[in-house]
């Protein structure tokens, strides 16, 4: 069996069985291909089902003078995802990563931002901004407040359809990783500027709608689906703005929406639903944000205050 061919099926694997996002295939299949690259460049002529627990291990040392510990676990959960997927098709009988540790990493806490911050953000834009006769000010507005108000992935906002939008129901239809799909409340305000954005902006006839597009939410100034990038570019421009020192994502609104829900006594299991976790485990790191709700918790509902 060949590199690129047990990759190819790994690939095929993750997106059909796995229901797995094309950005999660690239992540995992990078991985292998560094792997594939330090093989070739050492000349060792080991294929996927041949390669040893020992080459693995000098291939993960090489790596690990040039990333963090982080990283390091990182591309060893990678790799021993595909070689389980080998097991599983019966191709090999042990993985040759299962003596092989992860190197051991504190659990990173999530930037987050105080609602100070957001607003002074969403503060910054400037409201009568045009591109091509376009009021992008408007638009912007309306993705910070959706990623802030409804704590979506930034993957989950660029893929929001005007199919989506059940403003009268109060919800938005979510499609998050694997496709999987979720309905989020949203919040007056949020509704209000996404309206005002739909009716005033995108409905204009300066805004030329390219064909396959006629459903998404937010465009750019071609018509056509914002880029992940895009959105990245729109808040550092605006995080330079307003000078603030704090190194942030769109998925910081993401993160400070959880946050701030869980500040304010929100149930962990409500958040996990929203934020669309697959386990509880992964909601609960917000609780290491600030344990002081917590002791006003105990204190305002333990029977034996």
């Amino acid at each position: 069996m060949k590199w690129q061919h047990a990759l190819k099926d790994y690939q095929l694997y993750l997106k059909i069985e796995r229901g797995l996002s094309q950005n999660s295939i690239d992540s995992y299949s990078l991985d292998i291909k560094k792997l594939m690259v330090f093989l070739e460049e050492n000349n060792i002529s080991l294929s996927p089902i041949s390669i040893t627990s020992e080459v693995i291990q000098q291939f993960i040392y090489d790596t690990a003078k040039r990333v963090n510990a982080r990283s390091q676990s990182r591309l060893i959960s990678g790799l021993r995802s595909f070689f389980n997927y080998l097991i599983f098709e019966d191709y090999i009988d042990l993985n040759p990563l299962e003596l092989i540790e992860s190197p051991k990493i504190g659990r990173k806490l999530p930037d987050t931002l105080s609602l100070k911050e957001i607003n002074k953000l969403i503060g910054a834009i400037n409201l009568s901004k045009k591109t091509n006769g376009i009021n992008i000010g408007e638009r912007n507005r309306a993705i910070l407040e959706t990623l802030y108000g409804c704590g979506l992935r930034v993957s989950e906002l660029i893929n929001l359809k005007l199919s989506d939008l059940f403003f009268e129901e109060g919800f938005i239809k979510v499609t998050g990783k694997g496709d999987k799909q979720r309905f989020v409340p949203i919040i007056d305000i949020t509704q209000k500027y996404i309206n005002i954005y739909k009716n005033q902006v995108r409905n204009l006839p300066m805004q030329k709608i390219q064909p396959g597009f006629e459903d998404t939410l937010f465009l750019n100034r071609r018509g056509k689906q914002l880029t992940r990038a895009m959105i990245f570019t729109i808040i550092k421009q605006l995080a330079e703005k307003i000078e603030l020192k704090k190194n942030i994502s769109p998925h910081t609104f993401r993160h400070s929406f959880a946050s701030h829900l869980l500040e304010n006594k929100a149930d962990l299991r409500s958040i996990q639903l929203m934020l669309g976790h697959e386990s509880i485990t992964t909601t609960e790191i917000y609780v290491h944000l600030d344990k002081g709700h917590l002791k006003d918790t105990i204190e305002e509902y333990h029977p034996r205050k």
